[in-house]
């Protein structure tokens, strides 16, 4: 295990797993609020390192090309997401505890395989596959606005006059001219009416765009799992009594 010292030094630089892979940058240390002395490291992971993972120090030595850690890559970028604030809560350091197969206030990370614990017997570590579930954006299809003109009939309602003719009579007195007279006589009168007169004129009517909307939905996945199974197989040869 390096020194404090060593470790802060090692902030900003490369880490790596347990096999010597690269996992990201070591980013700031976190002490144990009991005997303060440097307890988790998080690191950035990811293309960009937009994910920082809690990492633990059991097992953590620092070299010249960086920070060597003692777990694996995967469960490294697997482990819970817990922001970096400063201070871990009590269930926080539990979920990160669980993930890495660590007891809280030990030293040593367990291993799969035979170990000694559980009040000096004999145990094993069982492991299972666990589903875990993400999205990609991928394209499904495309929506083209296309204009074209096309023909049809309108029909509107003109309002329109026009002049009739009717007769009107009335009597006559001795004064009006051609009194007393019999002869031959025209009057002409010109009629007139309106007629609809059709023009034709472009105006705007509407402007007609094309925008996205996120609808958010779930989806059930569903997969096949491996998990690890413990049978007792018990060769004891009992005493009849």
């Amino acid at each position: 295990m390096s020194t404090t010292q060593e470790l802060e030094r090692a902030m900003g630089q490369d880490v790596y797993d347990v096999e010597g892979h690269k996992v990201g940058t070591a980013s700031h240390l976190y002490a144990s609020d009991v005997s303060g002395a440097p307890e988790w490291v998080t690191v950035k992971t990811g293309l960009f390192g937009g994910k920082e993972s809690f990492v633990p120090l059991t097992g953590a030595h620092t070299e010249q090309d960086g920070l060597h850690v003692g777990a694996h890559k995967d469960v490294i970028k697997d482990a819970p997401r817990i922001d970096d604030n400063g201070h871990l809560t009590e269930a926080e350091a539990a979920e990160l505890y669980r993930h890495y197969n660590l007891q809280a206030g030990t030293p040593g990370m367990a291993q799969p395989g035979m170990e000694q614990g559980m009040a000096g017997q004999e145990s094993m570590v069982r492991s299972e596959e666990q589903l875990r579930a993400g999205t990609e954006t991928v394209e499904t299809g495309r929506v083209r606005l296309q204009k074209h003109v096309v023909t049809e009939e309108q029909q509107i309602t003109v309002p329109v006059s026009h002049e009739e003719v009717r007769v009107v009579r009335e009597p006559v007195t001795g004064t009006d001219p051609g009194t007393g007279k019999i002869q031959e006589d025209e009057r002409e009168v010109v009629l007139h009416e309106e007629r609809p007169v059709v023009a034709k004129e472009t105006i705007a009517v509407e402007r007609v765009g094309l925008e996205t909307e996120t609808v958010h939905e779930e989806q059930q996945i569903k997969d096949t799992v491996r998990k690890e199974r413990v049978d007792v197989d018990d060769t004891t040869k009992r005493r009849k009594h």
